[in-house]
């Protein structure tokens, strides 16, 4: 981001009213001016933006566990834990692009990087696929396995998986922070349109996926799959030029620094002072300087009383004020009280971000489980097959349904109370499916899985399940999203976003987990565990049952965690502890 001369040095001049009150900047570094910038003219390019990566990404990770069994040859819990696997190290990429964005390279740098190689990892795939897997010629349907891989191919083909997973992992916490810093909180209006962005942003998640699970799937599931890899591709090379022909028009923050040395810097400093006693009074408590600007806009922190221990850390001691005389505060021994706040928001934050972990274990089974689950019942009417993938479309259209709920009726709940909402949801979404299971497997046929037919219940009693998680979603990812997003101080909002997607990454590594530990302890004494190659030999209902419990024992912590938690509160006064 090129900087203008004047701006950089701060002799630009003008009418206060007409910028920002929350310090974001224009793309010469200039104070960026309301009329000129942000509001929805970039918010939704964003949003577009995201709608079109959306359909990339799910155009193939919607199929990709069908993908594995009928390409890659894998059988049904291989390939569950794979896509978990690869869903969730996607997710934990975020976690670097936060880093990368808080630290150095800025949201909007952030993102222009990890959508190229998003596109990079996408177009790789689509050439693999094109040129190499689908062999012999036709294979890859429902009724026609495609054979053996080499080695060159498989490798080729995990990293192509696994730049995708880099790319849009990387950008996805950052894309949602960067469109909410369009809009200035301290703006009357445009306070209201960033508080609604987030629910528009999740909607053109959710239309993105819509098309991807309808049209792409229908057309990878008749085993045209390079076709809708390349679609997935175009779709991802267009989120990004269009996420670049916005430039002049986003805000921007400048990187304040390492979220994490920040929260070491403070650990660090109060180890070093424990023996310290706290003075009476705050007049011997490091505050910001007037220069300094470790939040959002200049807001401070102000002083809370848990945590008492890290108050140490902003001491003034007599080796602090020697430093002082130096010309320096050294930020390992001492640190803005400010500073120590924002830690303290953090700590306050990790008992209910743990517990979001196990509903992205519940989430998780939407990409795996269900679609597995799904291949084997009845999906034929007349000449038509449903594909197995695509019932995640009732998800969306939950999603879409519930989105105007949340924003219009259930406005009064708070944020903790509309993800306490999502977990009960979620209990009943994981009973629903164990429930399909048991009368699927009464009406079950014997034959391979994941061919149509091998039960006579039909595919649309899924709908129940798919529809429970897609309002289990709005109610916790919403809700999450926008409760990071209030309770992080403004330094660490992207690393707030990346704990959000940390969550999902850590939910579908317990998922790969807690699928292997079933199957080893299911499969002893040589039976066919719960989830084995036939379904209809297994006991996929039991699993079910077992995340319902697991999810209602961590509703149980959840509330605890909830009625405990203390929210952030900030001052606008710089003289202001």
């Amino acid at each position: 981001m090129a900087c203008l001369k004047e701006c950089k040095e701060g002799k630009l001049e003008g009418d206060p009213e007409e910028f920002t009150l929350d310090g974001s900047v224009d793309w010469h570094c200039c104070p960026a001016i309301i009329a000129k910038s942000g509001t929805w003219v970039a918010g939704n390019i964003i949003l577009w933006n995201q709608g079109l990566a959306t359909l990339a990404f799910f155009g193939i990770g919607v199929n990709l566990v069908l993908f594995l069994a009928r390409v890659m040859g894998q059988d049904n819990a291989d390939a569950a834990n794979n896509v978990s696997s690869w869903i969730g190290t996607a997710y934990l990429f975020s976690l670097v692009g936060a880093f990368l964005s808080d630290s150095y390279w800025g949201r909007y740098k952030t993102c222009a990087i990890f959508q190229t190689i998003f596109v990079i990892g996408l177009v790789s795939l689509s050439l693999l696929l094109d040129l190499f897997l689908i062999a012999p010629k036709g294979c890859g349907n429902e009724s026609i396995p495609c054979g053996k891989h080499s080695i060159l191919e498989m490798g080729i083909f995990y990293l192509s998986i696994y730049l995708i997973a880099l790319g849009n992992g990387g950008y996805q916490p950052i894309i949602a922070t960067f469109g909410a810093d369009q809009f200035d909180e301290e703006h009357s209006k445009e306070g209201y349109s960033k508080v609604a962005f987030f629910s528009y942003f999740n909607l053109a998640f959710n239309l993105g996926q819509l098309f991807s699970n309808t049209i792409l799937v229908y057309v990878e599931d008749k085993g045209k799959w390079a076709l809708g890899f390349w679609v997935s591709a175009g779709s991802a090379f267009a989120a990004l030029i269009l996420f670049l022909v916005g430039t002049p028009r986003y805000r921007h923050f400048k990187p304040s620094g390492s979220p994490l040395s920040r929260i070491c810097q403070v650990l660090v400093a109060a180890l070093w002072k424990w023996r310290a006693e706290m003075p009476s009074h705050r007049g011997d408590l490091y505050l910001m300087d007037e220069n300094e600007s470790s939040t959002n806009g200049n807001r401070k922190v102000l002083k809370t009383q848990g945590f008492k221990f890290l108050d140490k850390a902003a001491f003034i001691s007599s080796r602090d004020l020697e430093d002082q005389e130096l010309g320096h505060y050294n930020p390992w021994h001492i640190c803005p009280i400010t500073q120590v706040e924002e830690v303290k928001c953090v700590l306050r934050l990790l008992p209910i971000w743990l517990c979001t972990i196990m509903y992205s274990m519940v989430y998780a089974q939407s990409a795996s489980i269900f679609v597995e689950q799904g291949a084997a019942m009845k999906t034929r009417f007349s000449h038509f097959r449903i594909p197995p993938a695509s019932m995640s479309s009732f998800d969306i259209f939950s999603v879409a349904i519930f989105i105007f709920l949340y924003r219009r009726v259930l406005n009064p709940l708070t944020e903790l109370e509309r993800m306490g909402i999502g977990l009960v949801t979620a209990v009943m979404a994981m009973v629903s499916a164990g429930i399909v299971e048991c009368y699927r497997l009464k009406y079950a046929k014997p034959g391979c899985s994941l061919c149509s037919g091998t039960s006579s219940l039909s595919i649309l009693w899924q709908i129940p399940q798919y529809a429970l998680v897609g309002a289990s979603e709005v109610f916790m990812y919403v809700g999450q999203l926008e409760f990071f997003n209030a309770q992080i101080p403004g330094s660490l909002k992207s690393f707030g976003s990346a704990l959000c997607m940390a969550s999902i990454s850590l939910g579908n590594y317990l998922s790969t987990l807690l699928v292997s530990l079933v199957m080893k302890i299911s499969t002893k004494d040589h039976m066919p565990g719960w989830i084995p190659g036939n379904l209809n030999k297994g006991h996929l209902d039991r699993l079910y049952f077992l995340l319902a419990c697991l999810t209602a024992i961590d509703l149980t912590i959840y509330i605890a965690c909830a009625k405990w938690f203390k929210s952030i509160q900030h001052t606008q006064e710089k003289d202001e502890p």
